[in-house]
């Protein structure tokens, strides 16, 4: 068994093997490295310039937002693999909020219920859209971004949102 840590969230994992995507937040596993070798962006404490913290700000919003709505896809879905994927979805868009939290070292604002489609076909429509305009948002920041470990996470958080459009693209 080994410990990899993930550079992106910070969060740990115990295996035989480094998993190939964080199970927690997404990243890539080139983010994964073996826990001495783990230098976690949340853990950089340098000054974050006010567009990063606009654009950080925004992440949030758009994050705590695509968490409601997938817990709400998970509510509506029509199986339990669609259910369970939603609420994975979910837990991995808060993941990318708290990981936002700790960068501008700020509390988790209060997550507001978010309505979604009672069919599965409209919510994998919704779902695209979603990660569509998060991955945009998230290249145009990545851009923006004068901190290179601001620039890291917006890149990581951005493939893995790629990552889910695949996903979902695979059910419609």
């Amino acid at each position: 068994m080994k410990l990899y840590i993930c550079e992106i969230c910070g969060d740990a994992y115990i295996g035989v093997e480094k998993p190939s995507d964080c199970p927690f937040c997404g990243a890539k596993g080139n983010f994964i490295k073996l826990g001495a070798e783990a230098e976690p962006i949340a853990e950089i404490k340098t000054e974050i310039s006010e567009l990063s913290k606009k654009n950080l700000m925004e992440t949030l919003a758009l994050e705590t937002k695509a968490n409601a709505i997938y817990l709400c896809m998970a509510g509506e879905a029509k199986n339990y693999q669609i259910m369970k994927m939603y609420k994975r979805l979910a837990k991995v868009e808060l993941e990318h909020a708290i990981i936002v939290t700790k960068l501008l070292n700020i509390t988790m604002p209060e997550i507001e219920v978010q309505n979604c489609f009672s069919e599965d076909l409209e919510n994998f429509k919704k779902t695209v859209e979603l990660e569509d305009h998060a991955v945009e948002l998230y290249r145009k920041f990545a851009g923006e971004a004068n901190e290179a470990h601001v620039r890291k996470f917006f890149g990581a958080i951005m493939q893995a949102e790629m990552g889910h459009i695949e996903l979902i693209k695979s059910f419609i």
